[in-house]
């Protein structure tokens, strides 16, 4: 015997246009918050997620007079080139140990900068530190080569002619000092504006814990080792796992300008991001270069998860996800 369909009540029927009527007064409301929201998410699919696309292009050769879909198919040819050169063992090296040296130190300088300036009780003199210590990072790389090279110049340097006249040291040809250089160019140029995010999460601090700290006797360094440090944990963690992620790539304007493209430095100015620029200069093949952008990707998102792995397994309120 087949089923009646139950007629629908009254009361169903208002609940239905209630609900209704409520995700459109919710969806009238949030309306203004979604306008705003939509030029990021645009910015966010164009410069994210459309480029996935040129991840075909690492395991093909790639031929424009045919397009790129119907270019051979060449796997994995495409990677050897990262790992069969000679200069492999330098740039993946020099990568590595850059980043992991100025992630450790950013970390530290970053977090001093930002609890040095939330201690300034002048408003006034905040206002005017902070773009002050900003102002570099809105520097291009071409402009920071030149700043670099009126310190460094063999002829007219201020090293060479005010520091070491009787001495003077042709710097574009020694190797040995630009490791030193250029950590010094990163942390002028970039800690700075790092120290914002720290200074925001200072700043959302609960400020009767302080006033509690100083009414039981805590010195400034007390209140910074037991109340700031440990809230500023979280946000310490989320960077440092967003850091590592991109623990394969490097400022490609400050490793390519800043030492002038000088072939004298590249035992220690030469990275994955500008050896793949020369060889797309020199051999015009785009595939390669794709393919070491594929390599520094997977490698960063392995790189992120096992970190997140550990972090969750360590302190799991730390974790990303």
């Amino acid at each position: 015997m087949a089923k009646t369909q139950q007629p629908v009540s009254a009361y169903d029927d208002l609940l239905a246009m209630k609900k209704k009527e409520r995700r459109k007064a919710d969806f009238q409301r949030l309306l203004p918050l979604y306008l705003m929201m939509l030029p990021g998410l645009l910015y966010l699919v164009a410069n994210n997620y459309l480029p996935m696309f040129g991840i075909l292009i690492a395991f093909k050769k790639v031929d424009f007079s045919i397009g790129i879909f119907r270019s051979p198919w060449v796997w994995f040819d495409n990677f050897e080139f990262l790992f069969k050169t000679k200069d492999a063992y330098i740039m993946i090296r020099n990568t590595l140990l850059y980043n992991i040296v100025w992630i450790a130190m950013g970390m530290v300088i970053s977090v001093s900068i930002a609890i040095c300036m939330a201690e300034i009780s002048s408003r006034g003199a905040a206002k005017v530190i902070q773009p002050i210590i900003c102002f570099p990072s809105m520097v291009s790389a071409v402009i920071l080569s030149y700043i670099v090279y009126a310190f460094l110049s063999n002829t007219y340097g201020f090293i060479n002619t005010n520091v070491i006249p009787n001495s003077p040291i042709n710097w574009y040809m020694k190797a040995k000092y630009w490791p030193i250089i250029l950590t010094i160019v990163h942390f002028w140029q970039s800690s700075g504006q790092s120290s914002i995010i720290y200074m925001a999460s200072i700043g959302g601090i609960d400020k009767s814990l302080y006033e509690s700290a100083r009414l039981d006797g805590a010195t400034k360094l007390q209140q910074i080792r037991y109340i700031t440090l440990p809230l500023l944990k979280p946000m310490i963690t989320l960077m440092l796992l967003m850091s590592i992620g991109r623990i394969f790539n490097s400022d490609f304007g400050m490793f390519y300008q800043v030492p002038l493209n000088s072939g004298l430095l590249t035992s220690t100015t030469q990275t994955i991001d500008t050896y793949v620029y020369r060889a797309l200069l020199e051999m015009n093949n785009i595939g390669m270069s794709s393919a070491a952008s594929v390599f520094q990707a997977i490698l960063g998102f392995i790189l992120v998860m096992g970190s997140n792995a550990l972090v969750r397994k360590v302190d799991p309120d730390n974790a990303l996800f």
